[in-house]
């Protein structure tokens, strides 16, 4: 199988996350979603690590770049956008996680010194207008405010900045399962910590009817990881990128298919989708130009 037709099917699993969890918050909330993503993802990449690699990697100088990007993604970035896809839903949400690589962009030119051609700025400008019709209200939709907007752009931001710290790691120690392993795990504990202090334990309980959707979204969610990372190991970056990046596309696909008596997929949201993507395939293959 093609690197490139694994980046796609690692877009379309973050795609069916979403998807999921969209369907466990009608009878839970996102400490509950984000515990058993956490739970399954650790189980996972730990049990791979343990099997295949030596832990001497536990005294790299990297581990303090991966537990800064802990404390940053995935806790915060993924409560934001499961925040957003339980005000603003799923098909909303999920084009504007996707402005993720316009936040990275703006991180090159003001902290790595990189000057991007006209090709990166307007893609800048077909995302900002990708924003401007996902997030225009409509007469008969839900009411929703804009902040609740912000919510997964705030989350792409997050993002974004982790991943800067995780290339400072990875150019230490080349592995990101162990980059998975270690975030993750301080993002765990990050949140049972904030739960515990502030008395919320109890929402981490879930009916069996949540914890089958959250299951699936975690077993997505993980699996599309790993494809990432494969599609990356094996593929010319890019090629790729562009690609993992056509998450909000499968997003509003599988909205329109599955979320029809939860969400409205309108001409507006399905323009805004396509402008996004366009975006970010022209922000991330500036190296053509």
């Amino acid at each position: 199988m093609s690197a490139e037709i694994i980046a796609i099917f690692s877009a379309m699993g973050w795609a069916g996350d979403s998807i999921f969890v969209r369907f466990g918050l009608r009878r839970s909330n996102i400490f509950a979603a984000m515990l058993m993503s956490y739970v399954v993802s650790i189980t996972c990449v730990w049990s791979y690590l343990i099997a295949t690699t030596s832990l001497e990697f536990l005294r790299s100088p990297a581990m303090i770049y991966y537990i800064i990007s802990g404390c940053l993604q995935p806790i915060f970035a993924r409560a934001l956008f499961y925040e957003g896809i339980n005000r603003i839903g799923v098909a909303r949400a999920g084009p504007l996680r996707g402005t993720e690589p316009l936040f990275g962009a703006a991180a090159a030119v003001m902290f790595l010194g990189e000057q991007p051609g006209i090709v990166v700025f307007f893609g800048t400008i077909l995302i900002v207008a990708s924003v401007w019709l996902i997030t225009g209200k409509q007469e008969g939709a839900k009411k929703w405010r804009l902040i609740d907007a912000s919510l997964p752009i705030l989350a792409a931001l997050i993002s974004a900045i982790s991943q800067t710290l995780r290339k400072q790691a990875l150019a230490i120690i080349p592995d990101p399962f162990v980059a998975v392993a270690i975030v993750t795990t301080v993002s765990l504990a990050l949140m049972i910590g904030f739960v515990l202090t502030t008395g919320r334990s109890a929402q981490l309980r879930m009916d069996r009817h949540s914890f089958f959707f959250f299951f699936c979204a975690a077993v997505l969610a993980t699996l599309a990881q790993i494809a990432n990372f494969v599609a990356l190991g094996q593929g010319q970056m890019s090629a790729i990128i562009p690609l993992l990046n056509t998450t909000p596309l499968f997003t509003v696909l599988l909205s329109a298919i599955f979320l029809r008596n939860l969400e409205t997929v309108n001409a507006r949201i399905i323009s805004g989708a396509v402008l996004m993507v366009a975006g970010v395939i022209l922000i991330t293959s500036r190296g053509h130009a």
